[in-house]
């Protein structure tokens, strides 16, 4: 098993996620302003399971995947971000390339936390798979991602559909 880094920035760390995260992963994935962009729909206590899951393979197989995050002041966890290969069925293909990918609690959201964790994320990726190409894909109606994508270097390339319309970004 790989060996998952915790990185702190200054109002938040980042670290691999604990079976004790659950319940609010779980309440992190059913939360409808939360998946409103991503899938539309709430997920039930099994697909956050399996979701959860997901995030440790990823780590086993890819060397990469997603960071707990944690507000250091209180101790919560806020959140989770990091990079997946998700093998997505879409055109253009954005396989074999670093997905980076967020989700904030409804309560951290404006607080500048997803642009704080995801450069530290981001220069962690860049370290460690120098020259690999990262990509996002976002709703063009997710004002706030988009803000974030742009401040994070990132590029509008395409615009398809994937259970919707998105935007896809290289950086």
């Amino acid at each position: 098993m790989i060996d998952i880094p915790t990185l702190e920035t200054g109002r938040l760390i980042l670290r691999a996620h604990r079976l004790d995260d659950f319940d609010a992963h779980f309440e992190l994935w059913r939360d409808e302003n939360v998946v409103r962009f991503i899938s539309g729909l709430p997920s039930t206590r099994e697909q956050s399971w399996a979701r959860l899951l997901r995030i440790a393979g990823m780590w086993h197989h890819m060397g990469f995947g997603f960071f707990a995050i944690e507000e250091k002041e209180s101790g919560h966890f806020i959140g989770e971000a990091g990079f997946l290969e998700a093998k997505r069925d879409m055109q253009p293909s954005i396989e074999g390339t670093m997905e980076v990918g967020w989700a904030l609690m409804p309560s951290a959201h404006g607080k500048g936390y997803a642009t704080e964790a995801l450069t530290a994320i981001i220069g962690w990726g860049e370290t460690q798979f120098p020259g690999r190409s990262m990509t996002c894909i976002i709703s063009p109606d997710n004002g706030p991602s988009l803000k974030v994508a742009e401040k994070l270097g990132f590029k509008e390339t395409a615009r398809t559909d994937y259970t919707g319309p998105i935007i896809q970004f290289l950086r």
